[in-house]
């Protein structure tokens, strides 16, 4: 299954990310409000990091709360791994796992077109894993 499948029907408007230019206090007020552990760091109008829980328990361990204040073009972890709209759920699985990443975001061109977490990953992995059972089922039901 290609990632494609996974984004179809979300709206790359809907996605919540920040500029490089906001603050630290603003992307952890944004990732609490909305109950998310990363957002995507949008630079004129391409992706130029990921700014993630990580990134704020580290600084705030570095720097104490004085981070609060930086701009995320500072801070986030940059470059950002990505993935292309057409790749493989099982590549992209296999990258987050490789990286020890949660987050991708995923690009058609340069252009980002959505962001997903190794939730949504698993879960159609799971989701595959249940129709073919089904299917198998099926066949041998009816055989």
């Amino acid at each position: 299954m290609h990632i494609s499948s996974l984004i179809e029907g979300r709206a790359s408007s809907d996605i919540i990310s920040v500029t490089v230019d906001q603050t630290v206090r603003e992307a952890v007020k944004l990732l609490a409000s909305k109950r998310i552990g990363a957002l995507p760091v949008m630079s004129g109008g391409r992706v130029a990091g990921i700014f993630s829980e990580r990134d704020v328990i580290y600084r705030l361990a570095e720097e104490g709360s004085a981070c609060l204040d930086r701009p995320i073009g500072e801070v986030m972890t940059s470059p950002a791994i990505t993935v292309d709209r057409e790749a493989l759920v099982d590549r992209a699985l296999a990258l987050m796992t490789k990286r020890r990443i949660r987050h991708l975001p995923v690009l058609d061109g340069e252009a980002m077109c959505g962001f997903i977490s190794i939730g949504d990953l698993v879960k159609s992995r799971i989701d595959e894993v249940q129709h073919e059972a089904d299917a198998m089922r099926d066949y041998i039901t009816h055989a």
